[in-house]
C-alpha cells in the first residue's frame, strides 16, 4: 500500500522544511520528497498541517527479555511500546535466557522477532571468556555488533578477562559495545556499603557504589585498547563527567569517521540523584544515575559532538521484583522506550536542545555508527521509517500523560509515571507500514531485519 505524507513540517538532516510532502511506495521505499502533491497518489494520503515529521527513531540499545525472561517483557510487547512512541528500529543486547553467545541462539531470536517484532530489528552477539571463535563468524552486515560486559550487570555476562578482551580487541573486524564499569571498584564500594548499612540500604547510594570512578576507569581502559588495536568501539550509556572529558580528547573528526563512539540515555539526561528520594528502586539502573553535575555534562557533551547518539537502554522488571525491599537483590533496570522522544521533546520545550538535535542524535547518528541501510534519514530510496508527532501549544490535547493507561510496556510502570509531556507522537510508519496512528497499533505490521553496509 502506497502513503502519501502532505503538509508536514520535515525536520531532516539539519534543516525544517515547511509543507513538505512524502510519498512511500508500495514497497516501502520513499519516492519523492517535494512540496508540491500535484500527481502525486496514493492509497493511503496523511495530511500532516501541524505535525512534525522526523525519520523514524532508531534504540540501538533495548532489553527486550527475550527469550527466557519474557514475564519482563517481549519482543511483541516492547516492540508495541517502541512504535507507539515513534521507535521504529530497535537493537537488542544478549544477556537473555540462555545468552546469545552461538550463532544458534542468535539466529533464534532473528526468527522469533520476523514473526512478532512492529518495528525493524538487529541483534547483538554476546561475548563470554570463551566463545570468540563463535564471534568472530558473525556476519558484519547482518548484526548490529558484539556486546561485552565488563561489570557484572542483569544477566552476570561479565567478561573481563585481559586475555580474552585483548583477543577480542585485536581479531574482531565489527563493531564491540561495551558496558563499562570497573568490577573490582564496583565490589569494593559496595563492601563498604554493606559494612556501614548491611541490608538497610538507602536507594540513592547506587551512585556511590556504582561510581563516578568505576566508570570512568573502565571506560578509559577500552578506549586504550581500542587505540591500540584500532578496534571498532562504541561505549554504551556514559553517565559521567568524566567519561566526557575523557571523550573531549579523542581526535575531533566526522562521526562517519569515528572510530571509537558513545551514547547516553533520556534517563540519565532527565533524572538526577535527588530523583531516588520519590522513586527509589524505580530509578535503579546500571550505570547509575548520579548528581546533576553529570546530567548537565552529558547534555553539554551531546550538544558538542563528544557524545554522538542516544539510546534508551531499555529494560524492564516486573514491578513486584522493583519492589523488592532490598538493594542488594532488587534488579537495576528501567522501562523508558516508550516515551523516549517525549523526554528530549519536552528538553527542547524547556529550551535546553534543539529539534535538529534531537533528531541528529536518536536518528541519524545510530545510522552512521552502526552503518545501518537506508534507514535515519528522510531520503528518496531508502526505506520509510517515519514518525509524525505534534507539540502542545497549551491547553490542547497534544500531550503524553504517562498513566497506567497509557504504559504499553509488559511490565505496567514507568519511572516517568505521572509525567505530561508537551508532545504526542501521532504516526509511526514502519518499512512504509503505518504501525501506529492516533493510539491504535497495527498488529499486521511487523518489522524488517535491519542490515548494514559495512566493507
Amino acid at each position: 500500500m502506497s502513503i502519501l505524507i502532505k503538509n508536514a513540517t520535515l525536520i531532516n538532516e539539519g534543516v525544517v522544511t515547511s509543507n513538505a510532502c512524502v510519498l512511500v511506495d508500495s514497497r516501502g521505499i520513499i519516492s519523492k520528497i517535494t512540496d508540491n502533491t500535484d500527481n502525486l497518489n496514493a492509497d493511503q494520503v496523511i495530511d500532516a498541517t501541524g505535525h512534525y515529521l522526523i525519520p523514524g527513531v532508531i534504540d540501538a540499545h533495548v532489553h527486550f527479555r527475550e527469550p527466557g525472561l519474557t514475564h519482563k517483557g517481549d519482543i511483541y510487547s516492547e516492540s508495541r511500546a517502541a512504535v507507539s512512541g515513534g521507535i521504529t528500529s530497535y537493537m537488542d543486547m544478549p544477556n537473555t535466557s540462555p545468552q546469545v553467545l552461538t550463532q544458534q541462539t542468535l539466529e533464534d531470536k532473528y526468527k522469533l522477532s520476523s514473526q512478532k517484532s512492529s518495528a525493524n530489528y538487529s541483534f547483538f552477539m554476546g561475548v563470554s571468556l570463551d566463545n570468540i571463535d563463535e564471534v568472530l563468524k558473525t556476519d558484519p552486515n547482518k548484526v548490529c555488533g558484539a556486546k561485552i560486559f565488563l561489570c557484572n550487570s542483569t544477566g552476570d555476562m561479565k567478561a573481563n578477562s585481559e586475555k580474552m578482551l585483548q583477543d577480542m580487541f585485536s581479531q574482531c573486524n565489527f563493531l564491540i559495545a561495551t558496558h563499562c564499569e570497573d568490577e573490582d571498584i564496583v565490589q569494593e564500594n559496595a563492601r563498604k556499603v554493606k559494612q556501614e548499612h548491611g541490608n538497610a540500604v538507602p536507594w540513592d547510594l547506587h551512585v556511590d557504589i556504582r561510581s563516578e570512578r568505576a566508570c570512568v576507569e573502565s571506560t578509559k581502559m577500552a578506549v586504550e585498547l581500542a587505540k591500540k588495536h584500532n578496534t571498532r568501539l562504541h561505549v554504551v550509556h556514559l553517565t559521567t563527567q568524566g567519561e566526557v572529558d575523557l571523550f573531549r580528547q579523542l581526535p575531533n573528526v566526522p562521526l562517519e569517521e569515528k572510530r571509537i563512539t558513545c551514547e547516553t540515555t533520556p534517563h540519565h539526561l532527565w533524572f538526577d540523584r535527588s530523583n531516588y528520594a520519590t522513586l527509589g528502586a524505580k530509578l535503579k539502573c546500571n550505570p547509575s544515575v548520579k548528581e546533576a553535575n553529570h546530567k548537565e555534562a552529558l547534555l553539554s557533551g551531546l550538544k558538542e559532538g563528544l557524545i554522538d547518539m542516544i539510546a534508551t537502554d531499555h529494560a524492564p522488571h516486573t514491578l513486584k521484583e522493583k519492589q523488592d525491599p532490598s538493594y542488594w537483590t532488587c534488579p537495576s533496570g528501567l522501562p523508558t522506550i516508550q516515551f523516549s522522544l517525549n523526554v528530549l521533546l519536552e528538553m527542547h520545550l524547556r529550551g535546553e536542545i534543539e529539534l535538529t538535535q534531537i533528531v541528529d542524535k536518536m536518528c541519524h547518528a545510530p545510522a552512521k555508527v552502526f552503518q545501518v541501510d537506508r534507514r535515519g534519514f528522510v531520503r528518496e530510496g531508502y526505506w520509510a521509517d517515519l514518525t509524525l508527532f505534534k507539540l502542545s501549544e497549551g491547553g490542547d490535547e497534544n500531550v503524553t500523560e504517562v498513566n497506567q493507561n497509557t504504559i504499553r510496556g509488559k511490565c505496567g510502570w514507568s519511572p516517568f509515571e505521572g509525567t505530561v509531556f508537551r508532545s504526542k507522537v501521532t504516526h509511526t510508519i514502519v518499512s512504509g507500514k503505518l504501525a501506529y496512528e492516533n493510539g491504535q497499533i497495527n498488529d499486521k505490521v511487523v518489522g524488517e531485519r535491519i542490515l548494514f553496509n559495512r566493507k
